[in-house]
């Protein structure tokens, strides 16, 4: 089969027609990302986290891997030169992430998922901040501390009482396990081998990530047993596999080729959006009176963090 390519560093186009494109493919990959969070929910009962984090990985890498196995082959000395990093940030975002967001979708509902996801963007300022001591503006500074009350407010429920005595929810805290999985991996994405093009970087981290999924797989199997095989199991694995796993990430590349990474940034936003809306639609959730006030922090603080201080 023909090997799947992405020009790593073209120079986005001016064309209407082509910026469109690149802004729909853009909506496509946070619209399959959301959906990832509704399926999980709505596949919960029958198919534990872990499970759920391997056979996502395990059945796209098993859909990916033809289309990019001679990259693979191309590439193994560099894959093994650099395997040291390149097993950290799949351990970071194929499978810790996936087995925290999913563990927190077990527990929580997809609406509470979303909000303290959408702080994500700010602990990444943050890790950057403290890993690599890049530069943070005063109005990030107010950014951060805006949307880290928002996320307490919504972790205490606007209560002070749980704030106060910490007994925050399980699933909010798998919550924010992910959240600093994956603004670490992002950080830390900076270290990934410049040599290795995108897509055979993915499959990469697909091997590695699946790899380290396994044992912990076998470990919930035997002591929850095998998940519930209906048709929309089947249906809910192919889902995570194929949308969120494979064509998100070949949308947003793509989007990202076309107008640029700091214009293609501004729709992850959308993916609490999306998540939210497809959760009220499909599960029946509904936003509570405590969402509002913590959701109106966090999205201040992500604007001042993420679109103000650019221009500082």
């Amino acid at each position: 089969m023909k090997d799947l390519e992405i020009e790593p560093n073209a120079v986005p186009q001016k064309n209407n027609n082509s910026v469109s494109i690149a802004y729909l493919l853009l909506v496509l990959s946070v619209l399959f990302w959301s959906g990832n969070f509704v399926v999980a929910r709505g596949i919960h009962e029958a198919v534990p986290p872990v499970t759920l984090a391997f056979l996502r990985w395990a059945v796209a890498l098993v859909i990916f891997l033809p289309f990019t196995f001679r990259k693979l082959v191309r590439n193994r000395n560099l894959i093994i030169k650099h395997w040291g990093w390149i097993a950290i940030l799949s351990l970071l975002s194929v499978s810790s992430f996936s087995i925290f967001i999913y563990m927190a979708l077990n527990k929580t509902t997809v609406v509470n998922t979303a909000l303290v996801n959408s702080f994500y963007p700010v602990l990444i300022v943050i890790g950057s901040w403290v890993g690599f001591s890049d530069r943070i503006t005063l109005r990030q500074c107010i950014g951060v501390i805006a949307s880290l009350l928002g996320l307490m407010w919504i972790l205490s429920k606007g209560q002070l009482s749980i704030l106060l005595e910490l007994r925050f929810a399980e699933g909010d805290l798998w919550t924010l396990a992910a959240g600093v999985s994956w603004a670490l991996y992002s950080v830390l994405l900076r270290k990934k081998p410049q040599e290795l093009d995108h897509i055979t970087f993915l499959a990469a981290m697909m091997v590695f990530g699946t790899f380290c999924l396994f044992p912990i797989f076998l470990w919930e199997i035997v002591n929850t047993g095998l998940p519930h095989y209906l048709p929309q199991t089947f249906g809910g694995i192919l889902y995570v596999a194929v949308f969120p796993s494979i064509l998100s990430f070949l949308c947003w590349n793509k989007g990202v080729e076309r107008v640029g990474a700091n214009r293609a940034g501004i729709f992850v936003h959308l993916i609490p959006v999306f998540s939210i809306f497809m959760a009220v639609m499909l599960l029946g959730e509904r936003l509570q009176n405590f969402h509002i006030p913590g959701m109106a922090l966090i999205f201040s603080g992500i604007f001042m963090t993420t679109f103000v201080g650019r221009s500082s």
